[in-house]
């Protein structure tokens, strides 16, 4: 048992290695890691050294849950709301669209049985951003265009999950009847399992916040959010109900309420710990699927059938993109024509969906086909669409920052890093490490760089009135995030009443929100 564990252990190491490595030369050549870390794992396919077997519990169970949390959390609820129409319609009748556009195009081949294409056009929906958004925070695209691509991906995945696992029943375990009474069932069953998961996801995250408002402590926090996560998932399943819908709506509701619930600095170690987890779920989750791999033999018919369903797939997001977009446009909500094509071409296919085809009994006879469609399809969008997203967002004008933004952050970052220096040396100096003589020269030109920027940054105000209104709102929103904090201290150790602190509270609170409802006007390449 020991040694088992011990190579366990060794296993894990070299994986973390790995990941280091790549994610290194990832950033240098400009490469999505996620793209490096699959073709790494198909480079590791070929060997015996480290061995894993990558089973539909550990992607669905161990890695899913942090890596759906974390997303959910960065959803703020006001730009959530701005885009709910299209998200709603590309996760329910996108989903639906596109398994009925998959199998129909992949029946009339003949190269595959009505079974197998249902059940593969059931799993290929789910759609992955983990690239492209990692991509959007890079390049600094609109924020609303990256909440309108991670949103729809979490409500699709779920919706995806819970169609397959109705699909899957009809077809291996009741043999595939269509009759009219099996829909409505299966409407039923759809809507109590997302509307039970939504019901747990919810109650969790009242219950976490309630009791992160009452609780002064990063690690118990951070302890109580890995239960939330994991916990919410769990109870679902346990009910068979939608665990990532569960954990979807705990963590909006989390992390639309952190800024009320707890003190700035535990907000930000929770969200560098599963910005960190999800990094490593990621990278190890893309690092297994390449591993994963099996190779068919290249024969002509197996060839055709990975290019109709790599070409089903495109036709049935460009249908379900477009012509739900043009549906959000009648109902109020309309979505840029900029927005759609990146929408289009962003429809990465991942974790979820190689998940759920590796969950598939053993007994169906065509596992091994879904599998290699399924593994086909996810390598064709990560090593030809996750690759030219950046292009086509730099072609499209979506590239968030502006060229004044970017000069701003410039001086900005100059003048703090003249501040640090003088700060730094001035410390030294004074416990006599340095010596006088020359610190006196360097004093003086430091000070004289802080004074030039510093006139330079009014200059800029000046010239640029929006930009600093924006950043200003931004500020003066932080710092009444610190009163609220603060006030919450005061009134957790004694030093005024409770009443005095719901009171004081309430009058920050509103004046968040007014903020919130009258945001300083952007820059114009921002928006699109």
């Amino acid at each position: 048992m020991s040694g088992d564990l011990l190579t366990l252990e060794l296993t894990f190491v070299e994986l973390l290695l790995l990941v280091f490595v790549v994610a290194m030369l990832a950033h240098r050549v400009r490469l999505p890691y996620t793209v490096a870390l699959v073709l790494v794992g198909l480079a590791l396919s070929f060997q015996q050294a480290i061995q894993f077997e990558l089973t539909p519990e550990i992607i669905l169970l161990l890695f899913l849950p942090p890596l759906v949390f974390e997303a959910a959390l960065h959803i703020d609820y006001h730009t959530f709301r701005k885009v709910l129409t299209p998200v709603l319609l590309l996760a329910v009748f996108g989903v639906l669209i596109t398994m009925g556009i998959v199998y129909g195009l992949l029946s009339a081949t003949g190269l595959l049985d009505w079974r197998t294409a249902l059940i593969f056009a059931s799993l290929i929906a789910a759609t992955d951003p983990v690239a492209v958004v990692s991509l959007f925070k890079a390049l600094g695209a609109p924020k609303r265009l990256a909440t309108l691509v991670e949103s729809e991906s979490l409500f699709n995945d779920a919706t995806t999950i819970v169609l397959f696992h109705l699909v899957t029943a009809a077809v291996l375990v009741h043999g595939g009847s269509e009759s009219g009474t099996d829909l409505m069932a299966a409407v039923q069953q759809f809507l109590l399992v997302s509307l039970g998961g939504m019901g747990i996801g919810v109650v969790a995250g009242v219950l976490a916040n309630q009791i992160f408002a009452r609780v002064d402590d990063h690690l118990i926090e951070i302890t109580l959010s890995t239960i939330v996560a994991y916990g919410a998932y769990l109870l679902a399943e346990q009910f068979h109900l939608s665990g990532v819908l569960a954990v979807v709506f705990a963590g909006m509701l989390i992390g639309n309420r952190s800024d009320r619930s707890m003190s700035p600095t535990t907000r930000m170690v929770l969200m560098n710990f599963w910005e960190y987890i999800a990094f490593l779920a990621n990278s190890l989750v893309f690092i297994l699927i390449g591993m994963e791999v099996v190779f068919p033999r290249m024969e002509k018919g197996v060839m055709l059938l990975i290019a109709a369903a790599v070409a089903a797939v495109l036709f049935s997001r460009a249908v379900s993109v477009y012509g739900l977009s043009f549906v959000s446009r009648l109902l109020r909500n309309r979505v840029p024509i900029s927005y759609q094509h990146v929408l289009f071409w962003g429809g990465l296919r991942g974790a979820v969906s190689l998940a759920l085809a590796l969950s598939i009994s053993r007994t169906f006879p065509g596992r091994d086909t879904v599998l290699t469609l399924t593994f086909a399809v996810a390598l064709f969008t990560l090593l030809v669409q996750a690759t030219t997203i950046s292009p086509l967002l730099r072609k499209l004008g979506l590239i968030g920052q502006s060229e004044e933004a970017r000069a701003y952050e410039r001086l900005h970052a100059r003048l703090l890093a003249a501040r640090a220096a003088y700060h730094r040396l001035q410390a030294q100096a004074d416990q006599g490490a340095l010596d006088p003589a020359a610190w006196k020269i360097i004093e003086s030109e430091l000070n004289d760089r802080i004074q030039a920027l510093k006139q330079q940054l009014e200059q800029f105000a000046e010239a640029h009135p929006d930009l600093v209104a924006r950043i200003t709102t931004s500020l003066r929103r932080e710092a009444l995030i610190i009163q609220r904090a603060t006030i919450s201290d005061l009134a957790r150790e004694g030093v005024i009443s409770d009443d005095v602190a719901r009171e004081l509270i309430a009058e920050i609170d509103a004046e968040i929100d007014e903020l919130k409802r009258s945001p300083a006007p952007l820059p114009a390449s921002s928006e699109t």
